[in-house]
């Protein structure tokens, strides 16, 4: 893009300075004709051949322009399919980018889909197993209210089995 900007400024100085030289040659060629007329009297021959050294000065200096302005148009042109290029080269990184950030959004899409479902899942479980522990925890209290009474009856039965051993023992006191 610099190099674009640097040729269009300096391409337009570049003729503007061959457009005052060639215009500068053509009133010195006018200055010159207007002087050989006013020379006649000099050679013919010398006149000629200074009118032929300017023509082919001339036709140079439109040859040089020329080549000149080819060379131009062909960097010019180099330069647009440069920009082209580069500006090509840009959109495809972008969207190269832009499809990137796209799979990278849907990836995690997905992942927070999972780890949603994941947690539900696993809240469900920790509900499954506050049941099951509430279930457990009622029949553990269920068995310890069972196991107190077989305890209070066993407590009862040792009690009236000392009782009646004191009674067999009594008896048998008595009886010797």
């Amino acid at each position: 893009m610099f190099l674009c900007q640097g040729f269009r400024k300096y391409l337009p100085e570049h003729l503007n300075d061959l457009k005052k030289e060639n215009f500068s040659l053509k009133l010195r060629i006018y200055f010159l004709e207007e002087r050989m007329q006013q020379k006649y009297e000099a050679s013919q021959e010398d006149i000629y051949r200074r009118n032929i050294e300017l023509k082919v000065e001339v036709e140079s200096l439109k040859r040089e322009l020329q080549d000149k302005k080819q060379h131009l148009d062909k960097t010019w042109a180099e330069v647009e399919n440069l920009n082209n290029h580069s500006e090509a080269e840009l959109r495809r990184q972008y969207e190269e980018r832009q499809q990137e950030t796209e799979r990278q959004y849907e990836l995690l899409e997905n992942k927070i889909q999972l780890l949603q479902e994941e947690s539900r899942i696993a809240k469900d479980e920790a509900a499954r197993m506050a049941a099951l522990v509430e279930a457990e925890k009622e029949c553990n209290l269920e068995l310890s209210e069972k196991l107190k009474g077989v305890t209070k009856d066993m407590e009862d039965v040792q009690a009236d089995k000392l009782t009646s051993d004191q009674h067999t023992e009594a008896l048998a006191g008595r009886d010797k």
